[in-house]
């Protein structure tokens, strides 16, 4: 069986495939379209018309993906952006009308819980994910057997547009020194995924991330497409991306930074894949 997800974010929709079994997931195609809701979130405070029947077309064009693949369980859900803007549930009922389908915005501290499903979350005596986004940023954060998980009001596209504030800054470092020291940091997102890639580097020592991030960000956009081939939607957001990664590996005194393929659309999927087959087991 086939099952899928999207990821309505803040700067992207994003759409992963997965063949099943009862006991084995497989990744079978990734689908990402840059379509940067945030822009009008944070600048007018809602969402049009316009921007909302673009949802609809790509979601529409990822069912019709779907429907070739066989596949009837997917799930829809929406992030940072949707919950911001002022007509979040007309927007929902909207989308939901024209493509007969549930949409589900989730919650900031509900996006850090999904990081839990990735694999590695149980590996090792301390683990802190960092899910960078265009609306928010979220944290999962292990140690030994406590788990906490954060949201906070600061992502790429926000940021970009100047429209985070100075008390979630000091929010976000008053939880940060709380939880100090920790040696790596894995980063979620495809900003830190892309810059990693553009460095030849799976992962970098905080020196080397902090060095090679303010060369980067010395390239103008148009600069950082030709030479990286980053894509538009990327090479203007990514300097504010990496600025809040290196704002939080200061404050913690993160020695190593990585990244991962992982993201909110394999979580969904997995979660969906255990109610699937949990469904096979009969309780007697």
């Amino acid at each position: 069986m086939k099952i899928a997800s999207i990821d309505i974010g803040t700067n992207a929709i994003k759409s992963k495939i997965f063949s099943t079994t009862p006991a084995s997931m497989k990744f079978v195609q990734g689908m990402r379209s840059p379509i940067r809701l945030g822009s009008e979130v944070f600048e007018q405070g809602q969402l049009s018309k316009i921007k909302l029947n673009q949802v609809i077309e790509t979601i529409q064009g990822y069912e019709e993906i779907f429907k070739s693949n066989d596949i009837t369980h997917y799930e829809i859900i929406a992030t940072s952006a949707f919950r911001d803007t002022t007509n979040s549930e007309e927007a929902r009922r909207y989308i939901e009308t024209a493509i007969h389908h549930p949409l589900r915005i989730i919650s900031g501290l509900e996006e850090a819980k999904l990081i839990g499903f990735h694999p590695q979350a149980s590996a090792g005596k301390t683990k802190l994910f960092v899910d960078l986004g265009g609306g928010s940023t979220e944290f999962y954060f292990r140690q030994r057997e406590e788990i906490e998980i954060r949201s906070f009001q600061l992502g790429a596209v926000r940021n970009m547009l100047k429209k985070d504030e100075i008390e979630e800054w000091k929010r976000l470092e008053a939880w940060l020194l709380s939880i100090k020291p920790v040696r790596k940091l894995t980063g979620i997102g495809g900003n830190i995924k892309s810059f990693l890639e553009s460095q030849n580097a799976t992962s970098l020592k905080t020196k080397d991330f902090n060095e090679r991030a303010d060369q980067l960000g010395r390239l103008t956009t148009k600069k950082k497409i030709s030479t990286y081939q980053f894509s538009p939607d990327r090479a203007d957001v990514i300097d504010d991306a990496l600025k809040i990664f290196k704002f939080i590996a200061e404050m913690l005194e993160v020695e190593v930074i990585t990244s991962t393929k992982w993201g909110v659309s394999d979580s969904i999927a997995v979660k969906l894949f255990h109610q699937i087959y949990s469904s096979d087991i009969k309780i007697l």
